[in-house]
């Protein structure tokens, strides 16, 4: 190594041994992430991962004068950070004086004096425990072979044990293994000089390294069953095809031992029906499953009653009466009834223009109040930002690139508070704020991700498949952007799809796609072939012609009555809209779970149902209204100023201005769309005696101009938005 002189390849401890023929040079990854005087001055491809080959060379040289007060050896490029100490080291012989090296923002070093120590309390009791790692003794001395959980009081450590375990989870898996937490762990553990690499588990990273999970049970466990080839004889697509309890996955039936019609019947086993039963949410839909089952079925199940089909898969059989009951679907409305169904799963009915009418404005007023819910969580996320800022340095002609590059940088923390500076910008006006910048930028790139390779469809959205971006972690990427977005004051996503949205929230498994899902254009078509084939032999057909699309999506199989074409329907758009982009998901879910936001999205589902899966609601003159909190002096005629203000928004919405209601909000906060969020402060106007309105975005407030007659109001509005809203776009 150029920095430490040394041949050992050892990466636990000094990082990657690298060597570049081309350069004649071979350097530790840590020795150079240490040395004091060099930074990443270039792109993370450019040299050694942003580390110019030129400034490694000048550290060289710097360096070499140095010697270390370790080993009396020149080459000393790591010095203690603390005021007035002299010493420098290698990294190697700094770890062998047991130096402190902090792997987060300036990469500190501290030598063997000025070290950090933790604190330990008179009243802990001293001794020996278990290692909760390696489960050998550790004593509980402040050394600095050994460390304590600073969430959990009786949780100990050996160093290295740490060590290795950072390395193995990665950021997004190292936590305390007594109490699990994450955050507070991790930052007193680099605090304390363990490396957590940025970058998934090891576990993660392995092929097939879950392929044991894979394995289904099979065993036929009702009381009497009634296949004569044995308990465990299982035969897809027929009666005797085992189902597992949709509860426990741990117990089964063959269909015809339970009087399970399809498949896609749910059944519970005995064990979770007690559950239910002592909760007592059991008895009525027993009963109900009973009498469904006599009426449809004359051979009574033996000794296990057949279940009710659980909600989530029932394709929307209440709507009817929702439709036609006003005072039940004010009490009930929810995801499961007709506003969250999916244009495919809606009961057709003709209401009159009235009722029409009156069901969607109905709508809106609902998803306005789901909307101010998440506004309120979102809010309570917020309290996760610090003051501390984090500058993102944005080409405004190549937004993701970027973004991306600015996402990715080492300093980048989801809990800092985001400037954003648009730097290829020219004249740019003083009145573009950081807010301003702020909110334009996270529009964009919504606006961006929507329409990028990562998301197909046309409206509703789902994941893509893209290899390559898969490859470069941008699933994870993208779903951290939105849940920065949403805490940071961004726009609403509003563009997924509902059976996207359910896999994130209720998991893959328990969302049931259906065709409008399905984006590419040919799949479509031969699942709309299959679905309404008329005969049997147009469906044996079909399949022949389209048997290598089926066989690549583990579908293909013998038909022997037309009936089985549902249940095919429903395989194929399972692997194509949900299975087949397990991987992509599951990289999306982990940048969702950024700030807490997809935690927030499981316990509230319904509420945040409203900014993923619909669009933000068009500014209205009304809207805009209700959003500004009208503030007046004594002196001012609070009613007058009201009534012009309201009929200059009627215009601006009517067209009979040349300003939009867009505009107008700009003006005011920086920002054309009312965030997710909600404004912070939340917008006012005043009413004063000046000639022309005045839009301070640093307070959300709107100083409006007292005049006498609405003509000249009107007239001053439109020449102070207009022009400073031109004199910013040139």
């Amino acid at each position: 190594c150029v920095l430490c002189g040394r041949t050992d390849d050892c990466p636990e401890k000094y990082g990657e041994k690298r060597t570049y023929v081309e350069y004649n040079l071979t350097v530790h990854y840590y020795c150079l992430l240490m040395s004091s005087g060099i930074w990443q001055r270039g792109e993370e491809d450019e040299g050694v991962d942003g580390f110019l080959i030129a400034d490694i060379r000048k550290e060289v040289k710097r360096a070499a004068k140095l010697k270390c007060n370790i080993c009396k050896k020149k080459g000393a490029s790591i010095g203690c950070v603390a005021p007035k100490c002299k010493r420098s080291y290698h990294f190697p012989c700094g770890i062998q004086r047991e130096c402190i090296f902090q792997f987060m923002e300036d990469f500190r070093s501290y030598c063997w004096e000025h070290r950090p120590v933790q604190e330990f309390m008179d009243k802990e009791p001293r001794g020996a425990s278990q290692c909760t790692i390696c489960l050998d003794l550790v004593e509980h001395l402040p050394v600095y072979t050994v460390l304590k959980s600073p969430c959990c009081k009786n949780a100990w450590f050996h160093r290295e044990c740490l060590q290795y375990q950072a390395l193995s989870a990665g950021i997004f898996f190292f936590r305390c293994t007594v109490c699990n937490n994450k955050d507070k762990f991790q930052n007193e553990m680099l605090r304390m000089g363990i490396h957590i690499p940025e970058r998934d588990a090891s576990w993660e990273l392995e092929e097939n390294a879950y392929q044991d999970l894979l394995h289904c049970y099979q065993h036929c466990d009702v009381k009497r069953c009634l296949c004569k080839k044995g308990r465990d004889y299982n035969e897809p697509d027929s009666k005797w095809e085992i189902q597992r309890c949709q509860y426990c996955g741990s117990r089964g039936t063959h269909l015809a031992c339970s009087s399970l019609k399809a498949w896609e019947q749910n059944w519970e086993c005995m064990e979770c029906r007690s559950i239910f039963a002592k909760s007592g949410k059991y008895s009525k839909r027993k009963k109900r499953a009973l009498s469904a089952s006599e009426n449809s079925n004359g051979t009574p199940c033996l000794l296990e009653e057949p279940p009710p089909k659980s909600p989530r898969q029932s394709s929307g059989s209440p709507c009817s009466f929702l439709l036609q009951s006003p005072k039940i679907m004010c009490q009930n409305l929810s995801p499961c009834s007709h506003l969250e169904q999916p244009a495919s799963n809606r009961v057709t009915v003709s209401p009159s223009p009235v009722m029409s009418n009156w069901n969607w404005s109905l709508r809106h007023k609902y998803l306005r109040q789901q909307r101010k819910e998440v506004c309120n969580i979102l809010k309570e996320l917020k309290v996760q930002v610090q003051t501390k800022t984090t500058r993102l340095n944005i080409n405004a002609e190549n937004i993701w690139s970027s973004a991306l590059k600015g996402f990715r940088q080492r300093i980048f923390s989801p809990t800092n508070t985001i400037e954003v500076n648009f730097s290829n910008c020219k004249n740019r006006s003083k009145t573009n704020t950081s807010s301003a910048s702020k909110h334009h930028f996270f529009q964009v790139l919504m606006l961006h991700l929507q329409n990028s390779s990562l998301f197909e469809g046309s409206f509703g959205k789902n994941l893509s498949l893209d290899f390559q971006a898969l490859k470069e972690n941008l699933y994870f990427e993208a779903g951290k952007m939105i849940a920065v977005s949403l805490v940071h004051g961004g726009p609403p996503p509003g563009f997924f799809s509902k059976t996207l949205f359910k896999c994130l929230v209720y998991g893959p498994e328990n969302a049931k796609p259906v065709l409008e899902d399905v984006a590419d254009v040919d799949v479509a078509q031969t699942i709309k072939t299959i679905k309404y084939a008329n005969s049997l032999s147009s469906l044996q057909s079909t399949l022949q012609d389209c048997c290598e699309f089926l066989t690549a999506a583990g579908c293909f199989r013998p038909v022997t009555a037309l009936c089985d074409k549902n249940m095919l329907v429903n395989d194929i758009l399972i692997y194509h809209v949900i299975k087949r982009i397990t991987l992509p998901l599951e990289s999306f879910r982990q940048g969702l779970k950024t700030l807490g936001v997809l935690e927030k999205m499981q316990t509230h589902p319904d509420v945040f149902s409203s900014i993923f899966c619909y669009k933000p609601e068009r500014l209205s003159a009304e809207t805009v209204y209700n959003l500004f909190t009208i503030h007046s002096s004594s002196d001012v005629n609070k009613v007058e100023g009201a009534d012009f203000w309201m009929g200059y928004l009627q215009d601006v919405e009517s067209g009979d201005s040349v300003v939009t209601l867009e505009d107008i909000l700009l003006f005011v906060t920086g920002s054309s769309y009312i965030p997710a969020i909600g404004f912070d402060p939340e917008p006012t106007i005043k009413f004063l005696h000046i000639r022309y309105p005045i839009g301070n975005r640093l307070l959300n407030c709107l100083e409006l101009p007292r005049t006498k007659t609405y003509q000249q109001f009107k007239n001053k509005m439109e020449l102070t938005i207009r022009n400073t809203l031109r004199v910013e776009r040139e």
